[in-house]
């Protein structure tokens, strides 16, 4: 089946293609476009590029926006590819073939593309067995969402190193995306295999996971970039605070904190650390917590502080109006590359309070942007929540450097014409 598909586009792209019109179509794969962390990120780049007048164009695994540019990658083969992955997956063999993978080389898209873009891969619909063959017709950037693309299943491998030496007796087999068996050393020596026969342009939105992809004996061998999220600015902006409260029906006397997430139960956002959090903070006068994400529900904060629970955001302008509405923002993080949520808060005047993990030091830098506490360090956390709620010169001061830094640093134009120079400097090589 390869060679047959191979065979069907080798005629028209053999050669290098040079961008048309001075600039180059971009062809993206990611698992859903505009939901969830990676989504959204996904989404957020082809927007930008649109407003550049770039061809931008997504595959993805689960369509959610109405976008005409935005089309399901599996299309008339989602039975089959629906077999395969449940097949592989009761096998732990995960994600090593879907079909529509390796038909999409003679989709009409890919053959326009000059570029094709890789997101979050590990979402039960794409086969990055098919890399190699991708990579013989169009440079391909791969944009590290976590580090699933480095291990043999996790994304994100909290403190076990084994990563770095080839998996093999995980210790977190159930994280997701789970394994019923053991297989990690040998999916690790896959993606071994099949990147040494691949080539692959790293981008990193943050420089932790920059430092991680250049230590990884997988993807070590590829440059890696950093190109850092963005998000529109003039969407996510601050909104006056007695407006957003009016709106969300929110007393403006209170102090409002706020902790948000696509799914608050998920153990790697930390959630389960806020209750010894609030307890120290329980005798402030005036608190209010305000949950908000797709299905939110109260863990049983309320027993605790008085909540407010939004459990279904509309649009990101919905979203603005919620981060506006708070006094300050935390996400008590245990592992991340760079949130969309503290960049988010930023551009809209709210300082973020969060661990100093992963990637949340290039944006949130201690007292100038947000507070950054100590690792898992639940007092310090308590510390920063309650000095910016009660030092107003102070938490003023941040939410105009937060604002500021997203305005300079994080732009979605900004985030777009970056990528839109590794495009064109891969295609010059190519060229050449």
């Amino acid at each position: 089946m390869h060679a047959d598909l191979e065979n069907s586009v080798t005629a028209t792209n053999q050669q290098p293609r040079e961008p048309t019109q001075g600039r180059p179509k971009v062809l993206h794969i990611s698992t859903t476009d505009n939901l969830g962390g990676s989504g959204r990120s996904a989404y957020r780049v082809h927007t930008g590029l649109r407003r550049l007048g770039v061809q931008s164009r997504m595959v993805v695994g689960t369509k959610v926006t109405d976008d005409p540019d935005v089309r399901p990658i599996a299309g008339s083969l989602a039975p089959i590819d629906r077999f395969f992955g449940r097949a592989l997956g009761k096998l732990s063999l995960q994600y090593l073939f879907y079909p529509s993978s390796f038909w999409l080389l003679r989709h009409p898209w890919f053959r326009e593309a000059d570029v094709i873009q890789l997101y979050n891969t590990h979402g039960n619909y794409f086969a990055h067995t098919v890399l190699p063959l991708l990579g013989r017709h169009r440079p391909i950037v791969w944009r590290l969402s976590d580090m699933w693309p480095m291990t043999g299943h996790c994304t994100y491998s909290f403190d076990c190193e084994r990563w770095q030496t080839g998996c093999g007796s995980c210790p977190i087999l159930s994280d997701p995306p789970e394994l019923y068996s053991d297989r990690t050393a040998m999916l690790w020596r896959i993606k071994r295999w099949l990147y040494s026969h691949s080539n692959l342009s790293i981008v990193a939105p943050s420089n932790w996971i920059a430092r991680l992809a250049e230590q990884s004996p997988l993807l070590g061998r590829f440059q890696t970039r950093v190109i850092p999220n963005g998000l529109d600015t003039d969407v996510f902006r601050p909104l006056p605070r007695e407006e957003a409260r009016r709106i969300l029906q929110i007393d403006p006397a209170q102090r409002v904190i706020l902790f948000s997430a696509q799914s608050l139960s998920d153990y790697r956002k930390g959630g389960a650390l806020l209750r010894p959090v609030f307890e120290q903070l329980r005798a402030e006068p005036n608190l209010m917590l305000l949950l908000a994400g797709e299905r939110a529900r109260d863990p049983g904060f309320s027993e605790i502080l008085p909540t407010k629970v939004i459990d279904h955001v509309k649009d990101d302008h919905e979203l603005a109006t919620i981060y506006s509405a708070a006094d300050v923002f935390v996400l008590p993080t245990l592992a991340e590359n760079l949130p969309n949520g503290v960049l988010e808060s930023m551009a809209c005047g709210t300082p973020p309070i969060t661990f100093d993990v992963g990637g949340c030091a290039d944006a949130v830098r201690h007292l100038s942007t947000g507070y950054l506490a100590k690792y898992r360090d639940v007092e310090d956390l308590a510390r920063g929540i309650r000095l910016l709620l009660t030092d107003e010169s102070l938490r003023t001061r941040l939410a105009n450097e937060s604002r500021r830094v997203a305005v300079d640093e994080y732009g979605l134009e900004l985030q777009a014409r970056r990528f839109v120079e590794l495009y064109e400097s891969l295609l010059t090589s190519a060229l050449h």
